[in-house]
């Protein structure tokens, strides 16, 4: 059982947003934010990065602690496959639980609640500290007998299959089928933030946890997606790091050293008693939510489709298992990475640090790339096409700068 589980599901993922995003274009329903989308794939090419360098510190600890296992299990067994799944499904329960009602688990979590859609590029965007966690949670799938390796392949495939309820296409489904299932329904209310909505259907793939543990809440009501106090950004860094920042800042601030050490395990939202409350609320106007916008550089959305496509061999590189990469080189294109999905942000908010951020990037990543495919003895063909994509993002990058008269400051407007 392979660990890198989303190196071989990317197709299916890809396939599955593509064609949720034609449906929506074609049916005009609103359900898709250009903005919104290219920060949640910017994320989600940082948290494939750290996933990948989580899953290689994790694999060795697990086999560790599988020493002390009293048996081993076989794990071709259909019988232990199942129930392996189920494991993974009931602990993943009360880890994305944890994630909702601790300050220390919200702030690794919340970024994937940060965006005011749900569809399939929401699905994609994940923390980048949230996998440091999940871990804790699933070591005693291994002190029961489970091979590690199939322990973290099995997280893997548990998380691809929570792709598929993050839409708004699928409606409702037969009630047998919502009775036990996850379904697309269920996991509206779970990103919603109406009041009777937060923290509620935690589940994983059984919706039969929330309804064992009282915390099933049935869609009744149209949902309002994203955080209370909504990120209002989509610099990918800030994303990850704003609710982190928010608790440092309390430790730091507060008078009591007890509360500084009780602050990140204490529910959402609880500061230090001589502390004031923080205020919560999202943006309304006449009754209506008011999403963040931002003023974006002139003609960037053709530049931002075309290296959203160019980035995906990059990130295959750096996550799939047969990576002819070296860990450093893994590191070094990881940086060039995050690098990219800042400068993209930085576009969408017209940040005059965004263009020369991009020229920089796209440089040492050409240059680098297609260095390293000459020192590998690679094909030709590779090297020119690492060529060619270098060559038309710099003139790309050239005619958006020309075309851009000025740079407005980003502002939250109706989107």
């Amino acid at each position: 059982m392979s660990i890198n589980v989303y190196a071989v599901a990317t197709p299916f993922v890809i396939v599955l947003a593509l064609t949720e995003f034609a449906w929506c274009v074609a049916r005009r329903n609103g359900y898709y934010s250009f903005q919104d989308s290219i920060a949640s794939m910017g994320t989600a090419v940082m948290n494939q990065c750290v996933n990948v360098a989580v899953a290689l510190l994790v694999l060795p600890l697990f086999t560790q602690l599988g020493q002390f296992a009293p048996w081993r299990l076989d794990a071709s067994s259909p019988l232990s496959l199942v129930a392996l799944f189920l494991g993974v499904d009931f602990l993943f329960y009360w880890f994305h639980r944890f994630g909702h009602r601790t300050n220390i688990g919200w702030a690794a979590h919340s970024p994937h609640h940060s965006t005011e859609e749900l569809n399939y590029a929401v699905a994609l965007r994940a923390s980048v500290t949230q996998r440091l966690f999940s871990f804790l949670f699933y070591w005693p799938l291994v002190l029961v007998g489970f091979p590690p390796e199939a322990v973290l392949a099995m997280v893997a495939f548990h998380l691809v299959l929570q792709f598929i309820p993050h839409t708004r296409v699928i409606p409702k489904l037969p009630r047998w089928v919502e009775s036990w299932l996850n379904t697309p329904s269920h996991h509206r209310v779970h990103h919603a933030r109406n009041d009777a909505y937060i923290d509620k259907n935690y589940a994983g793939f059984l919706i039969i946890w929330d309804r064992m543990f009282g915390t099933y809440e049935e869609e009744t009501e149209p949902c309002s997606y994203g955080l209370t106090t909504p990120a209002n950004t989509w610099d990918p860094t800030a994303i990850n790091f704003q609710q982190w920042a928010r608790l440092f800042a309390d430790a730091v601030a507060t008078k009591s050293h007890w509360d500084r050490l009780r602050l990140w395990v204490m529910p959402t939202g609880w500061r230090p008693a001589d502390l004031p409350p923080r205020a919560l609320g999202y943006w309304k106007q006449e009754g209506a939510e008011v999403k963040y916008h931002s003023r974006e550089l002139p003609g960037v959305r053709g530049y931002l489709v075309f290296q959203l496509f160019a980035s995906m061999p990059f990130m295959l590189l750096v996550s799939h298992h047969a990576s002819p990469l070296s860990g450093w080189q893994k590191v070094v294109l990881s940086l060039l990475l995050w690098a990219m999905a800042t400068a993209w942000s930085g576009m969408l908010e017209s940040k005059a640090w965004s263009e020369p951020l991009e020229l920089a990037r796209v440089l040492a990543m050409g240059v680098a790339v297609t260095l390293w495919l000459v020192w590998a003895s690679a094909p030709l063909a590779w090297s020119a096409l690492a060529a060619a994509w270098l060559m038309v993002s710099l003139v790309w990058l050239r005619v958006a700068r020309g075309t851009a008269s000025r740079r407005p400051q980003s502002t939250p407007h109706p989107g």
